[in-house]
């Protein structure tokens, strides 16, 4: 026996049962040792998804750049033709505007295009005719021009939430048709796109941003009443449809739910309004149509919807 072996020990470990229960202080230590693996699993699972999200949303940006280098092309044939361009970017709130504008204008020369996005009428302008602050911001020779939202703030919002009278939208019916044939007839490419989103879709989007700190700004008033409007909403499309889906000045229907589809589309729409020498002619060019539907197809399913159930679902 060695000097660090204690008999009394010796004898303890030698009479003990094989298999005997723990003491409460290992059977703690266990416990804590499967708490902590539980743990550990945990956030190797979340890490996992985490990464794979991030590989998910890197090949799908990777998946637009083409597309954008075909953006650049287009904005030098447009500055080089000294043409002016409009892109109209409407629809419910949070059906992917924003987004699509930012996949559109990431890789852009700076000096030849502009993302406008009008607040609410001051009194000035309330007394000046309803194109007016719209016409100042119109595209020079050259230059794109974006708008996040437009006047058919008039069609859509305004008389959902009351913001304008009956006879203010009626007359806007009555005339953006005549203002936009004149605004295509002397030149300007009009792209007019409708962002369409599923009630669900915009439900699930409002709950993210009601959770995320990074999207929180995003939630406005009128985003809490958007669902509870839905009907009106729909309402209101369709008649902006009916009236303003014009030879001249066409709409295009994007379906949203998914927004990757939605941005490189909406980019497909964009790029096959001009005759332009294509960068990469290989490229698929044509739209998903499950993704985009001409406006007048639209009505159609519209039409098709009421007919069935007795009122629009779109």
């Amino acid at each position: 026996m060695t000097e660090e072996e204690n008999p009394d020990e010796m004898d303890s470990m030698i009479n003990s049962p094989a298999g005997a229960v723990p003491s409460m202080n290992a059977s703690g230590d266990i416990e804590n040792l499967l708490e902590e693996n539980r743990r550990l699993q945990a956030a190797l699972n979340k890490r996992k998804r985490s990464e794979k999200k991030a590989m998910r949303r890197f090949r799908r940006e990777e998946e637009l750049k083409p597309y954008q280098a075909e953006l650049i092309r287009l904005q030098q044939y447009l500055e080089a033709s000294r043409t002016r361009m409009i892109i109209l970017f409407e629809g419910r709130d949070a059906a992917g505007k924003g987004g699509t504008i930012r996949r559109v204008t990431r890789y852009m020369n700076e000096k030849h295009y502009r993302v406008v996005a009008l607040g609410k009428p001051t009194d000035h302008e309330k007394s000046q005719w309803f194109f007016q602050k719209y016409v100042r911001q119109f595209p020079r020779g050259g230059e794109i021009v974006l708008f996040d939202r437009s006047w058919y703030n008039r069609a859509m919002v305004e008389p959902v939430f009351g913001f304008c009278t009956d006879m203010e939208y009626q007359n806007f019916m009555r005339g953006v048709g005549g203002f936009e044939k004149d605004l295509v007839r002397q030149g300007t490419i009009l792209i007019k796109l409708y962002f369409s989103v599923t009630k669900e879709e915009q439900a699930r989007r409002f709950e993210r941003r009601k959770t995320d700190p990074l999207r929180q700004w995003k939630l406005s008033e009128v985003d809490v009443q958007a669902q509870e409007r839905w009907e009106d909403f729909t309402n209101v499309k369709h008649e902006m449809l009916k009236q303003t889906h014009t030879t001249h000045a066409p709409w295009t229907i994007i379906r949203s739910n998914d927004k990757h589809q939605a941005r490189l589309n909406a980019m497909r729409v964009i790029l096959n309004s001009v005759r332009y020498s294509r960068l990469d002619p290989d490229l698929d060019f044509v739209p998903d149509p499950r993704i985009v539907v001409s406006g007048s197809r639209e009505l159609e399913m519209m039409e098709a919807q009421r007919l069935g159930s007795g009122k629009f679902q779109a």
